[in-house]
């Protein structure tokens, strides 16, 4: 085995052997699913809770809205009496109650015009609105059905069709509307996925592997300064050799977190194929080979822990920010010009192009191009600017 690959698995073995920094660095990506699930997993449409008093219980009409209601996915329909909903109204444990009167059922039987009462706390919040919103077109639809009945009804008046049958057949074509309404809305998502872990899943990967930067940057500086290096010299090592080593090395702690995270995405949230998954690695494989060299170089030029921090994490956020990791950039301007010197731009869009948009490795090519170009170049400008000794080479 060559002594650049023994230097990795060293580094490695180290590694795994410091537990504190093996279950942050294993951990922080478990964190992070759970932050993610939390929040997306299936949380990609409202989901709200009608809270609602039925004066009118056993009311033909007032049953259907409440039945109505509680059969929407984005909807709980939750059943309070009145004085339990009055007495939370008062004490804000509730901002918006509807109420459905006594009678309700019968205004509506005889061509009435009937009303659904709304008691809220100030604005009844977000999500509140929302619910009004869909309760009150749950309500029109409702009223459309008995106006419609009412119609049919007086046009064959006198033809000896019974009320019964009027309602049946309304109703019947009413639901074959409803199962394949005339009027369809698409959706198109434009400038990206409509999938919150979709969007998300790419940029969090790729600051994960720009924490190996940082992870770089000081783990150099570091052993530098208590001459780690510099005893490693004495085992007959060449500089470049020890330089591989601790380049692989790096690469490998930092493909060990971005794979947990990748797994756990791939088992539960099942956003990847087979092929998605596997070329999404060698992605990031090769936007670690890029990050790791510029790790380097900014080790090589650091003097102290410190600054090697500073300047990794420095160097970190304006990657983000002009690759336009958690956000999109503008087509046109400065940002979209200053976008082209960031490593994040190039990794952002061959992953989401992967992960997103089922494309293949070779249609993100020039992406790949470019991170390769990155890679080789870091890593000869970081090779010759290494030190294994403070001031010296």
């Amino acid at each position: 085995m060559s002594k650049p690959l023994l230097v990795a698995l060293h580094e490695v073995r180290i590694y795994l052997r410091d537990k504190g920094d093996l279950a942050f660095s294993l951990l922080l990506p478990v964190i992070t699913f759970a932050l993610m699930y939390g929040a997306f997993g299936g949380q990609d449409t409202f989901h709200g809770t009608a809270h609602m008093v039925n004066e009118d219980k056993g009311g033909v009409y007032s049953d259907l809205l409440v039945e109505r209601l509680d059969a929407l996915d984005i909807l709980d329909v939750t059943l309070h009496s009145s004085k339990d909903a009055d007495a939370r109204l008062d004490r804000a444990d509730l901002l918006l109650v509807f109420y459905i009167p006594y009678g309700f059922s019968d205004e509506l039987s005889e061509g009435d015009q009937a009303e659904l009462l709304v008691k809220q706390r100030g604005n009844g919040g977000d999500e509140g609105q929302i619910v009004a919103s869909i309760v009150r077109s749950v309500v029109d639809d409702l009223a459309q059905e008995f106006h419609v009945r009412a119609q049919v009804s007086e046009a064959v008046e006198g033809e000896g069709i019974s009320d019964e049958q009027v309602a049946a057949t309304v109703d019947y074509f009413i639901a074959q509307q409803r199962e394949d309404p005339t009027a369809h809305v698409r959706e198109e998502a434009l400038g990206g996925s409509s999938d919150p872990v979709e969007t998300f899943l790419p940029s969090i990967l790729t600051m994960y592997v720009l924490f190996a930067v940082t992870l770089t940057a000081r783990a150099i500086v570091e052993e530098r300064r208590k001459g780690t290096l510099e005893r490693l010299m004495t085992t007959r090592l060449e500089v470049t050799q020890l330089f591989t080593g601790k380049f692989l090395a790096f690469c490998a702690r930092g493909l060990v977190q971005t794979l947990i995270l990748m797994l756990l995405a791939y088992a539960v949230f099942q956003m990847f194929t087979p092929a998605s998954f596997f070329q999404s690695v060698a992605i990031v494989v090769v936007f670690l080979a890029a990050v790791s060299g510029l790790g380097l170089i900014i080790a090589s030029v650091a003097r102290t822990e410190d600054q090697a921090v500073w300047i990794a994490v420095v160097f970190t956020m304006v990657m983000v920010i002009l690759g336009g990791t958690f956000f999109e950039l503008p087509e046109s301007g400065v940002l979209a010009t200053l976008s082209n010197v960031s490593v994040n731009t190039y990794v952002n869009e061959a992953l989401r192009a992967v992960i997103n948009e089922g494309r293949s490795l070779a249609d993100v090519g020039a992406q790949l191009a470019v991170l390769a170009v990155v890679a080789v170049v870091s890593l000869v400008i970081s090779r010759f600017l290494f030190k294994v000794m403070p001031g010296g080479r």
